[in-house]
């Protein structure tokens, strides 16, 4: 299948491109690009591959399926235009500014007969694929709780303003892997630290405690301006705990050069060293890695459009997301736990 990216910048080019390169089943057809630069950079990854100045333009030429992975702002006039012309969509998370807006581009895909999702590569990664197994073989007993952690020492790429913030960059992909790891929630309770930001004030980092509807607890925390760059994955259960400490494998392998079109058999896999570690009454084990792999979400979105099979984010899930992450905000303005329906 033809599909197009909307965008070059740091995530159309590092996570997306080299992974769409690697999923079976599809072609780069496109890529918009408007400023200079941005267009050299694409035409110096990709010398064979159209580059287009706008959506229209590339919808126009011919695709089966377009990534959106343009500013946030601008996310919801581009899916809406991509819905339009009868095209599936991947949106870039955050795939919308809050749950309205994300049920009004999931109602207008519906409507149109058209496959959308959103890029929540990060289920994909090696840490949340091992635990996820670790989870599911009832390994700790009785699930009690998951600390789920993201601190990066990446102060520049802080969004700032209304629409910026933490919250709705990492958390996005933290909350999103604790759903889809233990399921909907029923309260959410959050603090968030504000700085001084050009764009307005913008929530730098956060810490949310949620309670699902299994009674499971889960709590959350992400930084970007402390000089902190830490991964942190720990669960407690009534027979043991497993604790994480893994690093972001595939980031670091595309930022070093490597690509998974290159090796798909060894891509995405911890280092034996950095493996987590289950603790129970029979003493301590260390669990392989299971691979990480973002072109499965590729692959998996193709199969969809092929077969009518759910993608691999559905927009419930991602609304579900956007749900937690504004009861977050109202939690942490107010000061008090935010009940989901």
């Amino acid at each position: 299948m033809r599909i197009g990216i909307v965008g070059y910048g740091s995530g159309g080019k590092n996570f997306h491109a080299p992974f769409i390169s690697a999923a079976k089943g599809l072609e780069l057809a496109g890529i918009v690009a408007r400023a200079p630069a941005t267009i050299a950079s694409a035409q110096a990854d990709f010398p064979d591959v159209p580059i287009y100045p706008s959506l229209t333009a590339m919808l126009a030429a011919g695709v089966d399926i377009v990534t959106i992975t343009t500013p946030p702002a601008t996310r919801r006039e581009l899916v809406l235009e991509a819905i339009a012309a009868g095209v599936a969509v991947i949106a870039d998370k955050p795939f919308a500014p809050d749950a309205k807006t994300g049920r009004e581009l999931a109602d207008a895909a519906k409507a149109k007969g058209v496959v959308l999702s959103v890029y929540h590569n990060r289920r994909f990664d090696a840490d949340i694929q091992t635990l996820r197994k670790v989870i599911e073989q009832q390994r700790v007993g009785k699930l009690w709780r998951l600390h789920n952690r993201m601190d990066l020492d990446d102060p520049h790429t802080l969004e700032g303003g209304e629409a910026g913030g933490l919250l709705r960059d990492i958390g996005s992909h933290l909350v999103d892997q604790t759903l889809w790891l233990l399921g909907p929630v029923k309260s959410v309770y959050a603090h968030t630290d504000i700085v001084d930001h050009p764009d307005g004030p913008t929530n730098a980092s956060f810490v949310i405690t949620l309670t699902h509807t299994s009674g499971v607890h889960s709590h959350i925390s992400a930084s970007k301006l402390n000089r902190l760059a830490t991964r942190e994955l720990i669960i407690y259960g009534d027979k043991g705990s497993y604790t994480s400490n893994g690093t972001d494998v595939q980031a670091q392998a595309i930022f070093a050069g490597q690509r998974p079109a290159d090796d798909l058999v060894a891509w995405g896999y911890e280092k034996q060293e950095r493996w987590g570690v289950l603790r129970t009454a029979n003493g301590e084990e260390a669990i392989p890695s299971e691979q990480g792999n973002y072109h499965a979400y590729y692959e998996a979105f193709v199969e969809a459009v092929r077969s009518g099979v759910e993608p691999p984010v559905t927009t419930e899930q991602a609304i579900q997301t956007l749900a937690v992450l504004d009861a977050a905000l109202i939690s942490a303005r107010e000061r008090r736990p935010v009940m989901l329906a």
